[in-house]
Order: structure tokens, then sequence, then C-alpha cells
């Protein structure tokens, strides 16, 4: 990782401060920026969740999707875990945690939009951060590689029917106009437009210039990141002031999904007896999350002021710590794991 990735809770942190003075000092200037919107999309902001987007969707190479079988064992681990667990932990973890236990902390009129980032934040696979995670686990990179196209092009058609379900499941009105304008605009253009580009570059120039354009846009895919969570924080700074506890409670239900989806796939893998490089990327794919793409629906969806765009943001504030201490346990908890999946190739191979 980058010195500049590395410390990305550090920035993160720095913004929220920065957002919350600009928006206590300036708040002209966040009026402003909130009233350019075309059909509930925020012009500023779609710009730079494309600056955000685009790049990563560059590294993924959809071609790879026919290589999918040769792991097919943690293939299907993952997709369960992404798709049929960890929307729906989430869900259930937000219902407990901020409908229930945390209710009488929180102020009552977000209590809903908490509920509704969080699953927001749940419903889309991490797409970019994953290729770090896997590298640092020593993870087998065309599994990386085939598992997150494989999940890139699901998204395509499953972020939106997850994300109604369950608002609709918590009595949380759906804006399906507008959710469906979101995965229009932050997932199927960028990904046409990546992958023209991807093609352009590797026909004119080969991997070397594909890879001089994703050194250029990786810094400000971040700044833009950045940015995007000052204008977030100068929205929602009054009330964060009013209520610091918020961040901290919301960061709950997050960490607890994030440690019960990698620990439940990495389980899996070596129940099934997958090699662990699979094993590695499989728990890292399975816990985290397509932030970027949360947090531009959650604007959309509900506003800037809204408690869903918050909760999305404290996603990415604790990403990169939690991610590294999954990462940790996976890489030190290797003898253990192939101890146990010797044992199941063994018995396969016997019956």
């Amino acid at each position: 990782m980058s010195t500049f990735e590395r410390y990305l809770t550090l920035w993160v942190a720095l913004c929220i401060i920065l957002g919350i003075a600009l928006g206590h000092f300036v708040p002209g200037v966040f009026q402003a920026i909130g009233a350019a919107e075309i059909a509930n999309v925020n012009l500023p902001v779609a710009g730079l969740i494309w600056l955000m987007v685009i790049p990563m969707l560059l590294k993924i190479d959809f071609t790879t999707l026919g290589e999918v079988g040769r792991h097919w064992r943690g293939i299907g681990v993952t997709l369960f875990i992404n798709w049929a667990i960890k929307p729906f932990s989430m869900a259930l973890l937000a219902w407990l945690f901020i409908g229930w236990l945390f209710r009488p902390f929180l102020p009552a009129g977000q209590i809903d939009s908490y509920i509704a980032g969080l699953i927001i934040l749940a419903a889309a696979p991490c797409t970019a951060m994953v290729f770090v995670w896997s590298h640092l686990t020593k993870g087998e990179p065309h599994f990386t590689l085939s598992q997150v196209a494989l999940n890139d092009a699901i998204m395509v058609v499953a972020f939106a029917p997850i994300v109604g379900l369950l608002l609709g499941l918590s009595a949380i009105t759906v804006p399906w106009g507008t959710l469906v304008l979101s995965v229009v605009l932050y997932i199927v253009i960028p990904v046409i437009i990546a992958q023209i580009v991807r093609r352009y570059l590797l026909a004119a120039g080969g991997q070397a210039a594909l890879d001089r354009l994703l050194a250029r846009l990786s810094p400000a895919s971040l700044t833009a990141l950045l940015v995007t969570l000052v204008l977030l924080f100068g929205f929602q700074g009054e009330q964060i002031i009013a209520q610091p506890m918020v961040i901290g409670l919301l960061a709950v239900p997050i960490l607890i999904q994030v440690y019960f989806n990698s620990g439940l796939a990495y389980l899996l893998n070596r129940i099934t007896g997958e090699q662990h490089c699979v094993a590695g990327p499989s728990a890292l794919i399975g816990a985290s999350n397509f932030f970027e793409l949360a947090v531009a629906a959650a604007i959309s969806l509900f506003g800037f002021h809204s408690g869903a765009a918050l909760a999305t943001v404290v996603g990415v504030l604790i990403e990169v710590p939690v991610m590294l201490s999954v990462v940790w346990i996976v890489n030190r908890s290797k003898g253990w794991y192939e101890r146990g999946s010797k044992t199941v190739a063994v018995a396969e191979a016997n019956h």
C-alpha cells in the first residue's frame, strides 16, 4: 500500500474535522453545492463519485469471468457470503443495534435513515481495495480478479433489488426511480466507460499504458473520496457536534458484520478444502464494502443531511484499520488453516 492509502483513516478523520469547521463558518457554500441537483442527483458529487469509481473499474478484466471454475469452492463461498448473507446480516444487526439497543442515544428522526445507510453499505461488495488486501495475504491473483469481476457483473442487476427489499422490510419508503438511477449512474455507466478506456489502452500501449494511467488516477480517486467526505461533514457537522457518539455507535454493527462475514467465509473455505491463497481473499471480499457506491447511493436516495449518508461514511472511516486486522488474522492463522484443509483433501482422496 502507498503511504497515502495506509493512512486513509487519518485523512478521513481530518476531513471530518475540516468539513465540520467549514460547514459552521461558510454554510452558504455548502447550501449552494447541495442545491446543484438534477433529478435528485447532485452534480458535484456525481462528478466526484465517477472520479472515484472509474479508476477502480479500470482494473477489472471481465474476460476473467471464464476462469471462475478454476476455484469453484472459493467462488461459491464468496458469492454465498456476499449475496445471501452479508446484506441480510447487516440489516439484522442494524435493526438490533440502531433500531433497538442504541435507539435512546440517537436522534429519533434519523433512526430509519441510519438503518438504510448500513443496508446500502453492505449491499455492494468491495471492488478496488480488495486487490490490496489480497496482495497482503499472498492471495491467488486470478481468483481475486475473477471474483471481483463476477461480483461487479452481479451488482449491476442485484444491488437495487436487494436494497429495495431490505429497505422495504425495514418499512422505509423506497424511491425506486432514484435507486435505479443511482445504479445506472454509479455502476452501469462507469463500468462501460472503464471497459472502453481499458480496451483502448491495452490495444494502443499494452499493460504498461494501463498501469501508467492507473498510477496517475489513483491519487485523484482517493482525493475525490476525501473531498466528498468534506462536503458530507459540512452538511452533517451540527448534528455530529450535538451528538458526537453517533459515529461510534454506527461503527458497532459495521465492525461486527466485518468480522462475522470474514470469519464465516474463511471457515467455509477451510471446511470445503480450498487453498489458503484463495480463502484469504475470499474472506476479505466477503467482509469489505464498495463504500464509494454506498456513499453515492445514500446521498442520491436520502440527501447530504441524512443519517444514511453519515452511516456509509462511518464505513469509510473504519475500512483500513479493520481490514488490516482481518489480513493479520488470515496471515497468522495460515498454519491452522492448512492443517484443516489438508485433512479435508485426504478424506476426499480416500473417499
